[in-house]
This record gives structure tokens, sequence and C-alpha cells, in this order.
């Protein structure tokens, strides 16, 4: 009985871990524009949660086109990509909403 109470405690443990990390990486965006490492703008909308497994995900409108809504999953949005050799944020924040 012991080892399955220490094992769930351990589980728990790394679950609300990522969920912090989550946490931050929400509260480190800013609402407002951003450049597509491929060049695009787009609007930051807002933070969502899934309501099933409580993953966070990034509301963000296309600033061209048929300015199309899309949504990205949180940890996506804010992550470092390697192009062309060079690491580059996927999205890099510009300025406040136009």
């Amino acid at each position: 009985m012991q080892c399955s109470i220490e094992r769930f405690e351990i589980e728990s443990f790394k679950r609300e871990e990522t969920d912090l990390t989550e946490v931050a990486k929400a509260n480190a965006l800013k609402k407002g524009i951003y450049r597509h490492f491929k060049g695009n703008r787009y609007e930051l909308i807002d933070i969502a949660r899934h309501s099933e497994n409580q993953e966070q995900y990034v509301i963000y409108r296309a600033l061209y086109g048929e300015r199309g809504l899309w949504i990205r999953p949180l940890a996506m949005f804010d992550e470092t990509i390697e192009r062309d050799g060079k690491r580059v944020k996927r999205f890099a924040w510009l300025g406040d909403t136009e």
C-alpha cells in the first residue's frame, strides 16, 4: 500500500510541476501582435484551457488574408525552433494590438 501511495504522490507532484510551468508560460505571454518565424503576423487574443485535460491553448488571429481564428497548444506557440541553423521563437512578440 505504501508503494502505491508514494507513486501517486510522485505522479501528482510531476503533474503539479508541469501545471506550474504552463501557468508561468501563460503569464509570460502578452496579448498583442506576434510574428511567426515564416513572416506572417498574428494577434494573440487570449489563453484558454481544455475542459478535459486542462492543457492550455493560445487563441490567435491571422492579420492577413481571411484573418482566420486559430488555436495552438501554449507550449508549441511559445517554443524555440531551429530554422536555417538558427534558434528562433516560433512566434516573436512585436508589440501591443494594432
